[in-house]
């Protein structure tokens, strides 16, 4: 399909009376401006440019990257920054094959995004045009909604309904297909007019559930709290500190969750869950499903009592019976349960607790302190953490690296870390970053890495450079896919252990060759005025990346999970 130069010219619109045609890539942008769309993350294609023509009159920005996934990881990633549905736009066949990653790993940990598929003129489907694939079948498993959009004047419409889908319930990504025609066909923008943009419905607990909750709660003699990533898509997640100070029991947090609470906090804890599982007699489960993180619901004391609360009603009693299941947002549970129970725990449970975790930490503290070379991954995580801004944002990339700062970085929000959820998805790092350089300027992006993620889509930082998105890349690097290989060793030896070792390998000149600043560290003096450098570097408009060399660590030892 090709214009005239002239008709090019004048492709943007076309004035008829008491009307104005657009063409269907400026449809679409219009439609996602409605809904508060900032920018948009792609990987070129023929299928969508009018799209991105459309983008450019509706102020979106368009943010491209060097492989689909990334686009489709910057989407997700938009959402879990600004807690609107990110979205990204591929082209058909290996365009859309390359996000399926993405999708997948957004569908499992509960992230709204919409991806925006392009597709050959509807004419020639199953004729072998050019990318010719049948995208749908392949997306229906791992979105919450996979469709092709039938015609133009129906942009709008399907738009409205991917973001009121994506938001709704338990969160996740949407497909829309649009055929090339489609989007190259021109449409009344009025179309785009009609209901306004709603706000995700949340529900609250059934009030039988929420009643026997909290008869549990009042009853309790040793209850604690779990929060996990849904506390995001809660309006309130102050109404997790009011708990705390209410309650006085002990509070774990995991994903999207980290922060709600201040790392000071007496009823705050991260190295006791162990500990405290085992000798509970009630634990509250908020949007934390029952798999590997909690073995499937084993880790948690037989005799006690569960109460599981989940925006996803078909997770409630899976692969562990509950006592109380509540199908419900986790702010609006918890406001409903503490206005019925309000009442502070015995202080001894909490002060058990809590010597179970500052043994735990004490036995970090050497580590954190430890001035041997090469570095201790503790010792560089604690240079990383003495350097985080108030609003700064971290991405976790890697395995036994990433695990590790998990436990050391202090978060509190506005702070933002960001993982890959239970899919476990490595690479997620430079598109995540990206999202977040893009909807938080004014803070740092932090992206913690393993020697083992960069390479999955370490060119993306050439990406990074040439559109000023600058991110601090830290690469602790032991020289292997250390997650894996210790167990590795120890159940087959050092001589049978393949695949998993690396070299420690200089990662930061590949930053410098696509437009970075790259600085390699040894010794444990050396890495706060790495940091310091990097810092410069980022708040100057460049990416950094500071590579350490780690020395071995069995902080992390008998962590794997499958």
């Amino acid at each position: 399909m090709q214009m005239r130069a002239v008709d090019a010219a004048r492709y943007h619109e076309i004035t008829f009376p008491a009307m104005t045609m657009v063409h269907g890539g400026r449809l679409v942008a219009k439609a996602l401006k409605r809904h508060g769309t900032t920018h948009l993350f792609t990987l070129c294609g023929g299928h969508i440019q009018a799209i991105y023509d459309g983008c450019l009159d509706e102020e979106i920005r368009v943010v491209d990257v060097r492989h689909e996934q990334t686009a489709g990881h910057a989407a997700d990633g938009y959402a879990r920054v600004t807690g609107r549905p990110g979205v990204c736009a591929v082209t058909a066949g290996p365009g859309i094959t390359d996000v399926v990653t993405a999708a997948a790993n957004a569908q499992r940990a509960g992230i709204p995004m919409l991806i925006i598929g392009g597709a050959g003129p509807s004419q020639l489907t199953d004729m072998g045009s050019l990318q010719d694939m049948n995208h749908l079948d392949l997306m229906r498993p791992i979105t919450k909604w996979a469709v092709r959009v039938p015609e133009t004047r129906r942009i709008a419409e399907y738009v409205d309904a991917a973001f009121r889908v994506a938001q709704a319930d338990l969160p996740g990504p949407v497909f829309l297909e649009m055929p090339l025609d489609l989007l190259m066909n021109f449409g009344d923008d009025a179309d785009v007019l009609g209901t306004p943009p709603m706000k995700a419905p949340r529900a609250g607990g059934d009030l039988h559930a929420i009643e026997r909750a909290a008869e549990l709660l009042a009853k309790a003699g040793r209850p604690m709290v779990i929060v996990g990533t849904q506390l995001r898509w809660s309006d309130d997640r102050e109404l997790v500190k009011r708990a705390a100070d209410a309650w006085g029991v002990p509070f774990f947090l995991n994903g999207m969750a980290r922060g709600a609470l201040p790392h000071d906090h007496p009823a705050f804890f991260t190295r006791s869950r162990r500990q405290a599982l085992a000798r509970t007699d009630l634990v509250l489960v908020f949007g934390t499903p029952f798999d590997f993180r909690l073995d499937y619901g084993r880790a948690i004391n037989a005799d006690a009592k569960v109460v599981q609360v989940d925006l996803e009603g078909k997770e409630l009693g899976r692969n562990r019976s509950v006592d109380v299941a509540i199908d419900g947002d986790t702010g609006l549970v918890l406001e409903q349960v503490l206005a019925r129970c309000a009442t502070a725990k015995d202080p001894a449970w909490l002060a058990e607790i809590r010597a179970a975790e500052t043994k735990a930490r004490a036995k970090m503290a050497a580590e954190i302190e430890s001035n041997e070379a090469p570095v201790n991954p503790l010792r560089l995580c604690a240079e990383i953490d003495r350097r985080l801004g108030k609003a700064d944002i971290v991405v976790g990339d890697g395995g036994d690296f990433v695990a590790t700062a998990a436990y050391v970085l202090k978060m509190q929000h506005p702070q933002i870390w960001m993982d890959p959820g239970p899919l476990g998805t490595l690479g997620v790092g430079p598109g995540y970053a990206m999202a977040a350089a893009c909807a938080r300027p004014e803070a740092v992006t932090w992206l913690i890495y393993g020697d083992g993620s960069f390479g999955l889509h370490g060119l993306e930082f050439e990406a990074l450079a040439r559109q000023k998105l600058p991110v601090l890349a830290v690469i602790g690097n032991d020289a292997g896919w250390t997650q894996i290989r210790r167990g590795q060793v120890e159940l087959y030896g050092d001589q049978r252990a393949v695949a998993t070792a690396l070299d420690y390998t200089r990662y930061e000149k590949v930053v410098e060759a696509l437009g970075g600043v790259g600085i390699w560290c040894e010794r444990p003096e050396e890495v706060g005025p790495a940091l310091d450098r990097a810092l410069e570097a980022v708040k100057s408009g460049r990416p950094a990346c500071v590579n350490v060399k780690l020395a071995k660590s069995e902080f992390r030892k008998g962590a794997i999970s499958v």
